[in-house]
């Protein structure tokens, strides 16, 4: 796929911002206690990680570029989760403030971003740049704004996101595999290098879903050689993160 610019980029990055600010402020306290559609997941835990995440990113914007850069998150992955679920427990109001602080403070961060700082090196994924955290910014912001099952879901990706997780999320595939995906209307995307063939027909914003592990809204028909087949496998979303760039 084509990069998108940083003008470019930074609109999305903005306006998904705005679409979940919006949802957090407007969100009942008693729906934040129910199930999101992410399995296993509270809408009061996808909160407190949106917090986190919101946090984590903010402080690696403002110190883009230190001699000595901060890791994303204090005390690494476990510490993360041990975060997430804590603040989970706060009163439902409390913590929707508390998240939409998070992101009014990202807000800042991102439009205090020069076009000189783009390549600047960060505590994203062990010296990734500002334009590498911008994208996962995008990622994290788009997808939860879905997983909190209101207003949006999946089917509200444009073509330019899905397009980015064709991309990004490559990585998922086995080493063995070759996965084969065919948007509706669309031409055709090949993930992988394996000898190991699936074509996988949907639509793109359904494709985008199940490559990012999330539940697609139609069907998604697979074939490997002339014969229906089950949805093949994907590698844990960390490990093609870590893995990838």
């Amino acid at each position: 796929m084509s990069e998108l610019t940083q003008t470019e980029l930074t609109h999305k990055v903005l306006s998904a911002l705005s679409t979940l600010r919006q949802m957090v402020r407007t969100m009942d306290p008693a729906a934040a206690a129910e199930p999101s559609a992410l399995p296993g997941w509270k809408r009061t835990q996808l909160l407190a990680h949106i917090d986190g995440f919101s946090r984590a990113a903010t402080r690696q914007l403002d110190t883009a570029g230190a001699e000595r850069p901060f890791e994303m998150y204090d005390g690494g992955m476990d510490r993360r989760h041990e975060a997430i679920e804590l603040t989970a427990l706060m009163r439902p109001d409390a913590l929707l403030a508390r998240t939409a602080d998070a992101l009014d403070a990202l807000e800042a961060s991102i439009r205090g971003i020069s076009p000189a700082e783009w390549s600047l090196p960060t505590g994203f994924r062990d010296g990734g740049s500002v334009e590498d955290l911008f994208y996962a910014i995008w990622r994290e912001l788009v997808i939860h704004t879905s997983d909190l099952a209101l207003a949006n879901s999946v089917a509200d990706w444009d073509p330019d996101f899905c397009a980015h997780l064709f991309d990004a999320l490559e990585g998922r595939v086995p080493d063995s595999r070759r996965y084969i995906l065919q948007p509706h209307g669309a031409q055709r995307i090949v993930l992988g290098t394996g000898d190991d063939a699936t074509v996988l027909s949907g639509t793109a914003f359904d494709l985008a879903a199940w490559l990012a592990g999330r539940e697609p809204l139609g069907p998604i028909q697979a074939t490997a050689g002339a014969d229906g087949a089950a949805l093949p496998e994907l590698l844990p979303w960390f490990v093609k993160l870590k893995a990838k760039n």
